[in-house]
């Protein structure tokens, strides 16, 4: 089976892949400024906490799972005997495909704004608002980029994923590390990086702890299935523990060295003043075009079209990972090749996301969609936002809740240790028992705890923290 389904050649390739399935835009702006609102390097203790204590075992989980199995997310329940929990499976599918759905969209900004920077057009990020509301050139480049996608799905593991994120995740590091360096050397860029590094823990509060605690469990691309699909292309020769260590490594860097080449850039544009600075795509698509113009025509242009190029490998490297979960369900469930399927689900997903793609101001009914609550207090929310709502606010931590579950007390812990141990090239006690008691107690306790606080704070207002 494992044969005729491919298999990564290495582990450096299922490193990098599953690296590249976790880290997207996210890591790029939200990471830095969840940390900028959460006290600085205080949080960033918080968060590296979280990615290893709480994601680490439940990444285990799933590409233990995987490997077990050999099989795709649903199919990988079935054949550990457990028919009634092949629903967990489902969920993750049904989140990836609707995350891809609108997070192609996002990515179609990200390659738009490249080709404008690569054109000297700065003024893109004063009439962001306008630039995401025109849905035709919007939906072209996502058009463009779900077909890039797919192509590389299409040419299966080793061929496709594994050879892709060989290419894009070491040329992501070397583009962050080149714009960081860079960064470094503009004026006031120290105190872009005091106000991302030194802490305040005047602001570490519930919310802060409950935030820090959100990003690290979404930023390492858990409970939709990516990692069990992922796993079941996994020798049985390699070390599952350590190489989950350094996905988990190699995420968080990411996002660690995204913040380092942010802020300065910022603390630039803002002549060292902090104190107003606000996250989200507003900072990347309405503020950093400024910052790039400041650099210069000629400069602005380079430093301008390297980042937003950044930002699509970025994208990239996630929308793979996404595709190839649905993809793995239907060839491995419903016996459909490959290529049928990836093209197949692809233009599904792509016609799923048009909603999202409409609710940016081309249609009024999307851009307003509904009403739910944050902070308390009634919001407006688009189309767009209410699906990011449902499949990565609300399915993936529940999809973490029950995996976590399942692992611990259907598929039983002597079982995951067992799988554990094959290709375990240290023989570390302390290790495995953390790994079970985190999968029996801590895991399943707090990602339930994230999952009723978003259902009770977004859909009844009711404010926990």
């Amino acid at each position: 089976m494992a044969t005729n389904r491919g298999q990564f050649n290495s582990r450096l390739g299922f490193v990098l892949a599953a690296a590249g399935s976790a880290v997207g835009l996210g890591n790029i702006w939200k990471f830095p400024f969840e940390v900028g609102a959460g006290g600085g390097a205080a949080f960033v203790v918080i968060y590296l906490a979280f990615c290893f204590l709480l994601c680490f075992p439940v990444m285990i989980s799933e590409i233990a799972i995987g490997r077990k199995t050999q099989l795709n997310a649903v199919g990988a329940f079935k054949k550990l005997g457990h028919h009634n929990w092949a629903w967990i499976g489902l969920l993750g599918i049904l989140a990836g495909v609707f995350i891809l759905s609108f997070y192609n969209v996002v990515a179609g900004w990200a390659f738009g704004y490249f080709l404008q920077m690569v054109q000297g057009n700065f003024e893109i990020g004063e009439n962001f608002g306008s630039y995401i509301s025109e849905w035709e050139s919007i939906g072209l480049y996502g058009l463009v980029f779900m077909g890039v996608t797919a192509l590389i799905v299409s040419k299966g593991i080793q061929g496709g994923i594994e050879k892709a994120a060989k290419i894009l995740m070491p040329t992501l590091f070397a583009m962050i590390i080149g714009l960081m360096i860079y960064a470094f050397t503009l004026e006031n860029a120290m105190a872009g990086i005091e106000y991302y590094l030194v802490p305040d823990f005047s602001e570490i509060t519930g919310e802060v702890i409950y935030s820090a605690l959100g990003q690290a469990f979404f930023s390492l691309s858990l409970g939709m299935g990516a990692l069990i699909t992922y796993g079941s292309y996994v020798s049985r020769k390699q070390d599952i523990v350590r190489s989950a260590a350094m996905i988990t490594l190699t995420d968080v860097s990411v996002a660690f060295l995204a913040g380092l080449m942010i802020f300065p850039l910022v603390a630039f544009l803002n002549s060292g003043d902090m104190s107003s600075v606000s996250g989200g795509p507003g900072l990347i698509f309405a503020t950093l075009p400024g910052v790039f113009e400041g650099l210069g025509p000629t400069l602005g242009i380079v430093i301008g079209a390297a980042f937003f190029l950044l930002l699509s490998f970025a994208a990239l490297t996630s929308t793979v990972s996404l595709l190839e979960v649905p993809v793995a369900y239907l060839v491995d469930e419903k016996k459909i090749k490959r290529p049928v399927a990836v093209w197949g689900m692809a233009t599904l997903i792509f016609l799923l996301g048009i909603p999202s793609l409409l609710g940016n101001g081309a249609v009024e009914q999307l851009t307003s969609f509904m009403t739910l609550y944050r902070d308390g207090q009634e919001q407006m929310i688009s189309f767009m936002d209410f699906v990011e709502l449902i499949a990565s606010d609300t399915f993936l931590p529940l999809g973490g809740t029950v995996i976590a579950i399942f692992t611990a007390y259907i598929w039983k812990k002597h079982n995951l240790n067992a799988e554990l141990m094959e290709g375990r090239e240290t023989d570390s006690q302390w290790m495995m028992k953390y790994i079970n008691f985190a999968v029996m107690f801590f895991c399943p306790l707090i990602l339930g705890a994230i999952t009723i606080i978003t259902i009770l704070e977004r859909f009844f207002g009711i404010q926990v923290f």
